[in-house]
């Protein structure tokens, strides 16, 4: 559904962009250690050439700091014509830089619009021009949060084609829900807090009480800004810590080596695929763990992030299936594992 006023297009020479906003409305409420929310807001942007069109797109949890009008209000100042050789990835995201520090999420809507159009051009998916094998493409997590006991029920029935899960931590009654999950499968989990532990004390009380419950890993446990308590954890956890909210772009990654196991990549914290690449590169160089997540998106912003599954340890590509009205048709889901499209479509 197209959310208030008309298409916006910018048009110089054969450079068209477009963009309007969209409302990502989400199967269940998505309950974290610090709200809950039942809708996403997004941008859809579409950049054509001549017959060709490269679709992208913005999704703007809370926690990124961004907004359909900051994103529309950034869109509005890109020049259509600087992106004229879609090629330029170095020299295009310089000019973004110039016009606005931050605003990530909206840069990276123009990134995955280039990535795509390019790719269209050159007939060939991204992933193939990385030279990355899509058969190494690994099982993705399937999130589940907290919830009622029937609609918890129903989450985890919509979330058995999946051979691991996702479950947020740090909320009221986390230990009830991974008891009760394992009381209904033995299938591996991975935690994800979201900086709801508050002591290093409790994080690690936690983790080595996960340890015993096949957990693979812990995400972001405690507040992001505290580096010297997850640099006391990572000595003494028996499981990997994997930093999200404290890493957005590849200049935070040297910084996070000594205090992280891993990094989880997403596209709208990094500004697109040119930098996520970058991150996975430079993680793998310092011996971190690669991880490629991404928020509540569609397919477009889904299927980009995918191209990158093939780096990763681990994959959590699960946003379109945790919305009801995706626009896209994209990366698939067989028997657990990513499989890569050719080509992203429009329903």
């Amino acid at each position: 559904m197209i959310l208030g006023a008309a298409v916006i297009a910018l048009t110089m020479s054969a450079v068209e962009l477009h963009f309007y906003p969209y409302e990502l409305k989400l199967n269940h409420a998505f309950n974290l250690a610090s709200m809950s929310r039942t809708v996403t807001p997004g941008v859809q942007v579409e950049l054509r050439m001549d017959s060709i069109i490269g679709y992208g797109e913005a999704s703007m949890p809370p926690y990124l700091g961004e907004s359909v009008e900051s994103v529309m209000s950034f869109l509005e100042k890109v020049d259509p014509q600087r992106l004229a050789d879609p090629f330029q990835f170095e020299r295009i995201h310089q000019y973004l830089d110039s016009l606005a520090p931050g605003n990530r999420a909206a840069k990276a809507a123009i990134d995955i619009a280039l990535h795509d159009l390019t790719s269209r051009i050159m007939g060939k998916p991204w992933y193939q021009i990385y030279g990355l094998d899509p058969e190494l493409a690994p099982c993705t997590s399937y999130t589940i949060t907290n919830d009622t006991p029937e609609v918890l029920a129903q989450k985890m029935a919509e979330a058995e084609p999946y051979k691991i899960w996702k479950v947020k931590m740090g909320v009221p009654g986390d230990r009830e829900l991974i008891e009760t999950i394992r009381r209904h499968t033995d299938r591996p989990l991975c935690v994800d807090v979201n900086q709801g532990w508050k002591t290093r004390e409790e994080a690690l009380e936690n983790i080595l009480w996960l340890a015993e419950r096949n957990v693979l890993f812990v995400e972001q446990p405690m507040d992001k800004t505290d580096l010297e308590s997850h640099k006391w954890l990572k000595e003494r956890s028996p499981l990997p810590i994997i930093a999200d909210e404290a890493v957005q772009t590849s200049a935070d990654v040297p910084a996070l080596a000594d205090a992280y196991d891993g990094i989880n990549i997403k596209l709208m914290k990094s500004g697109g695929l040119h930098d996520a690449y970058k991150m996975a590169i430079l993680a793998r160089a310092l011996g971190m763990k690669v991880m490629i997540g991404c928020m509540t998106e569609t397919s477009c912003g889904v299927t980009a992030a995918a191209q990158l599954a093939p780096l990763a340890d681990w994959v959590d590509l699960d946003g379109n299936l945790l919305i009801a009205n995706d626009p896209f048709r994209g990366l698939t889901i067989v028997n657990g594992q990513v499989r890569l499209p050719r080509q992203l479509l429009k329903n």
